[in-house]
């Protein structure tokens, strides 16, 4: 039997390349090895006020990227979080099971929050739906960027704490994070994650950007004035972080790339970086355009939706079972 994997995106801005090597690019390569779960998870997205109309629009936008870098709907399940109701179900169950301390002391929480007069009860109890997002489909692997770690051990104590006092219901996921380009960095800010919420456009390459674009953005983005391409993440944020998306997207190690460049300069280096990105792109770019278009979209994500809810029910029951909720089914 394969073990299960589950993987859940925001359907709100516009993903970057970020995204893409920390989480998208992944997808085709785990669909083999294991039972996959990808979930667009718009009932996150609502934590913060949406545009309802652009949201709708970012949902499917986000199914046809998900399939654009490679999912193969046949090996895998793609489903939008609010068509499986067993989501916000199981959520309010862990939140029973979850203690206030622990969510106030989430860093995104406190990051969010910070400086809001007025923050939803949603942001706050965020962790407990992405515990239930995960424990439903029994997941043994998460793929994440460590942004999302706190949270994953957050999931893994709610699992092992529902299981000690309720019945052993649920699987233990373990975290699983790439070794380079799990946390891409900001274009001009080094030191920063880059982000899909980042209102300085420079910061980012989006998976949709035109190649010119792209160009641009990465020949301008912030090195030091060594010239030297060296990965060293203290002293030398700028070219390290652009070393790890080469590296990400390549395959090429870290070592064999500073020796490839050795005396070339940042000019030449981020002229092939520039490449490479373009050319990684253009396909999905393509691909993403051809799926926005078609009936077959749809047609996918309903098949992922009613798989989903069959599976996620399963753990669903025995969650209620266990917590004495309803009635007792002969």
């Amino acid at each position: 039997m394969k073990k299960v994997i589950f993987s859940g995106i925001q359907p709100s801005g516009d993903l970057t390349l970020g995204n893409y090597i920390g989480a998208l690019k992944q997808f085709g390569q785990f669909q083999d090895e294991f039972d996959c779960f990808y979930c667009i998870v718009d009932e996150h997205a609502i934590t913060v006020p949406q545009d309802r109309l652009k949201l709708r629009n970012q949902i499917r936008s986000l199914a046809a990227l998900y399939l654009a870098v490679g999912l193969d709907p046949e090996k895998s399940t793609l489903f939008i979080q609010s068509e499986v109701p067993a989501h916000a179900q199981a959520a309010w169950m862990l939140q029973c099971n979850v203690y206030i301390g622990e969510l106030e002391r989430m860093t995104q929480f406190k990051d969010k929050a910070s400086g809001k007069a007025g923050v939803s009860a949603g942001l706050l109890t965020y962790p407990p739906l992405m515990a239930a997002d995960i424990l439903l489909y029994q997941t043994n692997l998460v793929p994440v960027g460590e942004d999302q770690k706190q949270h994953l051990e957050l999931t893994r104590n709610l699992a092992e704490r529902f299981n000690r006092k309720h019945n052993d219901i649920f699987t233990m996921p373990d975290i699983y994070i790439a070794k380079y380009g799990a946390r891409v960095m900001s274009l001009q800010e080094p030191t920063k994650k880059m982000s899909k919420s980042d209102s300085n456009q420079k910061n980012a390459i989006y998976l949709l950007d035109p190649s010119n674009t792209i160009t641009k953005k990465i020949k301008s983005a912030v090195t030091d004035s060594s010239g030297i391409v060296k990965y060293d993440k203290e002293n030398k944020p700028g070219i390290s972080n652009l070393l790890a998306i080469y590296s990400a997207i390549t395959g090429e190690a870290i070592l064999e790339l500073e020796e490839k460049y050795e005396g070339k300069g940042y000019g030449a280096f981020k002229s092939d970086l520039a490449e490479i990105v373009v050319n990684e792109l253009a396909p999905i770019q393509e691909r993403y355009t051809a799926y926005l278009n078609s009936d077959e979209l749809d047609k996918i994500l309903d098949a992922g939706a009613e798989k989903a809810r069959k599976v996620a029910s399963k753990t669903l029951r025995k969650m209620e079972n266990a917590m004495g909720l309803g009635r007792k089914r002969r």
